[in-house]
C-alpha cells in the first residue's frame, strides 16, 4: 500500500483572510495528524494573492508544535532564492526542536514572478538556474556536515551542531529535476498538479539513473496530485469547479482569492478559458472515494510511485477537510474505533 500524505498551498479564498487561512492551515494539519497521514508539507508562494505560504520555515515549526506524530516539512524551499548555508541552519533547527519528524523539500521553480524572485535573492543579476546543482551540493553537505576540504567555505559549520538531518526531497515536473535527485541521490517527488506532460517518463527516468547515497540507498519517489474526494462523484465534480476558475485566472494574469463554486458557475467562459479549464482537468483526480482510491492505486503502478502527497483545495475549508477524510478511510489509515472518537 501507497503512504499518502498532505502538500498545503495555504490557499485564500474569496471571502476569507489570510489569518482564516493560516487557521485552516493548522486546523488541517491537527486533522491529518490524527487520521494517519504520513507528512504535511506547507509551500512556499510569493506576491500571489491566492496562496499565503511565503515561508514555509515558520510555518512547519508552527505545525509540529500542533501535531504529534505526524512528519512535517517543506513542499518546498525554492532554494534559487537562498543561501544554501541559511537553509541548512533552519532545518537544522527545526530538526533540533522536533527530532525525527522533519523533512526538507527543495525546488528550483521560482515560485513567484520574475522581478519577485530578484527581490527574493536580491542579486542583480539574478540567480540562474544553472547554480541550483551547485547549491543542492553545498546544503547537502551543511546538512550533514561534510562540507569537503577544497571547498572555499571550508570551515564554515552550519548551526546548530549535532542536529539529526532533516529528510531530503527534490520536487519538479522535468525529466531535469529527476536527474538532478537521481544524481544527489535523494527522494524525489513529481509535481503532477502542476504539469502531468511525460509524468511516467520522469519518474522511471528517477529511478533508472539513481545513485545511491549516504542518507537513501534506493530510489524513493512520490507523486504530488490534485484530489477532491466527496461522497459523490457529482459533488466531487462540482467543488473542482473553483479550481479550473483559479487556474484560468492565474494562466491569464488575472489572479485573486480562490473563487467559490457559484463564481465559478457564473464565469463567462470564453474559447481560451474553456480550453485552460479541460487542461486543468487532466491534472485532477475527482470523484467518489472509491473512484479516486482506484485511479490513484493505478496511477502509482503505472509511475512507481511509493507515496501520494495530495493537494485538495475547496472553497469550503469543510469540504477540504471531509475530502482528507474520505480519502482515509477509503485507504484504510485509520482504525474504525480511532475514526469513531474523532468526530
Amino acid at each position: 500500500m501507497v503512504l499518502l500524505s498532505v502538500l498545503d498551498q495555504s490557499p485564500v479564498r474569496s471571502g476569507g483572510t489570510v489569518a482564516d487561512t493560516i487557521q485552516e492551515t493548522f486546523d488541517l494539519a491537527q486533522a491529518a495528524d490524527r487520521l494517519g497521514y504520513h507528512r504535511y508539507w506547507v509551500a512556499e508562494h510569493h506576491s500571489t494573492a491566492a496562496l499565503a505560504g511565503s515561508c514555509p520555515e515558520i510555518l512547519i515549526g508552527q505545525i509540529a508544535a500542533r501535531t504529534s506524530r505526524i512528519r512535517v516539512g517543506a513542499g518546498g524551499v525554492m532554494l534559487s532564492h537562498y543561501s544554501p548555508l541559511k537553509v541548512a541552519e533552519q532545518f537544522r533547527m527545526l530538526s533540533t526542536l522536533f527530532p525525527g519528524r522533519i523533512d526538507l523539500g527543495l525546488g528550483r521553480a521560482p515560485g513567484s514572478d520574475q522581478l519577485t524572485a530578484r527581490a527574493l535573492a536580491y542579486a542583480d543579476p539574478p540567480v540562474g538556474p544553472e547554480l541550483y546543482p551547485r547549491q543542492i551540493a553545498d546544503l547537502l553537505a551543511w546538512i550533514d556536515d561534510a562540507l569537503p576540504e577544497s571547498h572555499p567555505f571550508a570551515g564554515v559549520r552550519a548551526m546548530p551542531r549535532g542536529a539529526p538531518a532533516p529528510e531530503i526531497w527534490l520536487l519538479g515536473s522535468s525529466g531535469e529535476s529527476a536527474r538532478i535527485a537521481a544524481h544527489f541521490g535523494t527522494a524525489f517527488s513529481f509535481a503532477h498538479f502542476i504539469s502531468a506532460d511525460g509524468s511516467v517518463e520522469v519518474t522511471h527516468s528517477y529511478r533508472e539513473h539513481f545513485r545511491p547515497s549516504a542518507a537513501l540507498d534506493r530510489p524513493r519517489a512520490s507523486a504530488a496530485v490534485f484530489v477532491v474526494c466527496a461522497d459523490t462523484e457529482a459533488e466531487a465534480l462540482r467543488l473542482a469547479k473553483s479550481r479550473e476558475l483559479f487556474i484560468v485566472r492565474l494562466y491569464t494574469g488575472r489572479g485573486g482569492p480562490y473563487p467559490s463554486v457559484e463564481e465559478a458557475d457564473a464565469f463567462p467562459y470564453g474559447a481560451r478559458e474553456l480550453a485552460i479549464a479541460q487542461h486543468a482537468r487532466r491534472r485532477c483526480i475527482a470523484g467518489a472515494p472509491e473512484q479516486v482510491r482506484d485511479r490513484l492505486v493505478a496511477f502509482a503502478a503505472e509511475h512507481g510511485v511509493d507515496e501520494f502527497v495530495i493537494v485538495t483545495i475547496t472553497h469550503d475549508p469543510k469540504a477540504r477537510l471531509r475530502s482528507y477524510e474520505l480519502l482515509a478511510e477509503a485507504f484504510g489509515l485509520a482504525e474504525p474505533a480511532n475514526r469513531s472518537q474523532q468526530r
